[in-house]
């Protein structure tokens, strides 16, 4: 039996950058201003508090009455996940079936390995249980490793320069087949593996190609970029809000198709 309702809320996911507050966008921010919502934003537990509730403290924003942490547990296990969606949605549903609009407020980008896109397919399929359609906004927000290239005066790519964004858990041996066809490596969550990657960079002579960034735009945030100051990581533990990007100065690329407009024939109309 479906429900009837006069209006269903708007789930929102606002992207709020990496962490410095002014690469908040103006979209962001008008739905952040708003006094008639409803804010959640994922923790990984109890005991940690919310990046993101952080970013948006940090920017002097005043959060309505109703808003709360979710919990998104550390794991990859699948059944756990699931679980943590599902009863994430729970929260959520009914804000959203009595009508209100409720922001789920992301770190950097809503679309890049977030949260966000579990708990709105979750949503999705609880709203057409109930007989109605989810109105789904996605925020665009700026990327941590775009923020960090430009705090470090680094292009991602230029011209027809390759690019390869990868969460580190694939394994130093995945990352290193990347070099013969990547300009540019991304390394995401580079916490769990930092040895195996200095090893593998100074196996590799990359130490003075790469830079690591931890925490981009937060007021503690890190930055190794020579040999020194790489090697120097073995001595602390990093934060899981790490990333490296690596440069691969002896690429050697193939054949490029230069343009792109197909010539016409003498005498034959274009």
């Amino acid at each position: 039996m479906s429900m009837s309702l006069n209006r269903i809320g708007t789930l929102h996911g606002v992207s709020l950058g990496p962490g410095d507050p002014g690469l908040i966008t103006r979209r962001a921010w008008a739905l952040l201003e708003r006094a008639d919502t409803a804010w959640v934003y994922p923790a990984r537990s109890t005991r940690t508090p919310s990046y993101a509730f952080d970013i948006v403290a940090r920017a002097g924003l005043v959060p309505p009455d109703d808003h709360q942490s979710l919990l998104f547990p550390m794991t990859h296990d699948g059944d756990k996940l699931a679980r943590a969606w599902l009863r994430a949605a729970e929260v959520v549903w009914p804000k959203l079936r009595a009508g209100q609009d409720v922001l789920f407020l992301v770190e950097g980008d809503a679309s890049t390995y977030a949260t966000f896109g579990h708990l709105a397919r979750t949503l999705r399929a609880l709203a057409q249980a109930n007989g109605v359609e989810l109105p789904v906004e996605v925020v665009a927000g700026v990327n941590a490793f775009t923020a960090a290239c430009a705090t470090q005066g680094l292009p991602l790519c230029e011209q027809d320069d390759t690019v390869a964004l990868v969460p580190a858990a694939y394994g130093v041996s995945a990352i290193d087949r990347l070099l013969a066809d990547f300009d540019t490596l991304v390394l995401l969550k580079v916490k769990p593996l930092i040895g195996e990657l200095l090893d593998w960079l100074e196996r590799r002579e990359l130490l003075g190609h790469a830079s690591f960034v931890e925490r981009c735009g937060a007021p503690d945030e890190q930055v190794a970029d020579t040999p020194e100051a790489l090697r120097a990581l073995r001595e602390r533990k990093v934060s899981y809000l790490s990333l490296m990007i690596v440069r691969s100065p002896h690429r050697v690329r193939g054949e490029r198709i230069r343009g792109c407009l197909k010539k016409s024939s003498p005498g034959v109309a274009s």
